[in-house]
């Protein structure tokens, strides 16, 4: 399995990085499958540098907040107006429930406008699996102000534990056990941001993947542009035994 981050940047797309989009890549039956965690805006077009869109299998969303979904908007209008369509089939976007009409409501200008012609929106739901391809992926509901998954992507005997956003909560346990690669939200300041059920700080990361047992790396994003990033890293490295790892777009990282 390869993990490039194309953007990794909190709450909005940074100067140096799109908000959150992680494409993940495996080979099967003769093709590369290819499915993206989270969709945020800014993320469509650095997207473009490492594939192409509109080969994508499959769009696997964490939440329904702007810098996790918006350029699903984007990718639409691709699909709907590019000279080689239509398309044979429409792109399994899987999410939260409501995650069709949140998206009509973005798409839309005086009324929301249906997606449904381009996307087919498949619900989750907390524990119950489903897969893609090689990809076999596992929700689990965390901590956040709406409806919010994080995921274990599976390929094989490999397995990335993607948090998208939340604060610690006993469901990290789970989420994060064994490992291969956990990627991590990072957006608060051990002693700065105190406000609860958000998000995670470096060190909160670190104890609960130390907690969840098995970890083999750990790597901090969604990390806001108005953060120090090495700061989040010396937060978390107090706790983590290893090396602390800092998502950077544009890298490709082999699993």
């Amino acid at each position: 399995m390869r993990l490039t981050v194309i953007g990794c940047s909190g709450s909005f797309a940074g100067p140096d990085s799109p908000a959150s989009c992680y494409l993940l890549e495996a080979e099967h039956g003769g093709r590369d499958w290819r499915l993206v965690l989270d969709l945020g805006s800014g993320a469509l077009g650095a997207l473009q540098r490492h594939t192409d869109p509109l080969a994508l299998d499959a769009v696997v969303l964490s939440h329904l907040h702007p810098d996790h979904c918006l350029d699903l908007t984007g990718l639409h209008v691709m699909r709907s107006h590019h000279p080689t369509g239509p398309f044979d089939r429409r792109l399994p976007v899987h999410g939260p429930d409501g995650t069709a009409e949140r998206m009509a409501r973005a798409h839309g200008v005086e009324h929301p406008t249906d997606l449904g012609d381009v996307f087919a929106f498949l619900p989750v739901a907390d524990r119950r699996e489903f897969t893609i391809g090689p990809f076999r992926l596992v929700p689990v509901r965390v901590t956040h102000p709406v409806e919010a998954y994080g995921y274990r992507v599976s390929v094989g005997d490999v397995t990335l534990a993607y948090t998208g956003d939340t604060d610690s909560c006993p469901a990290l346990g789970p989420l994060m056990a064994d490992a291969d690669l956990v990627l991590t939200d990072s957006a608060f300041v051990e002693g700065r941001d105190t406000t609860t059920g958000i998000h995670l700080s470096g060190r909160r990361a670190a104890e609960a993947a130390v907690a969840a047992g098995g970890v083999r790396r750990l790597m901090l994003t969604h990390i806001p542009a108005w953060n120090d990033p090495a700061v989040c890293r010396a937060q978390a490295a107090e706790v983590w035994p290893g090396e602390v790892e800092l998502a950077e777009p544009g890298l490709t990282y082999e699993l």
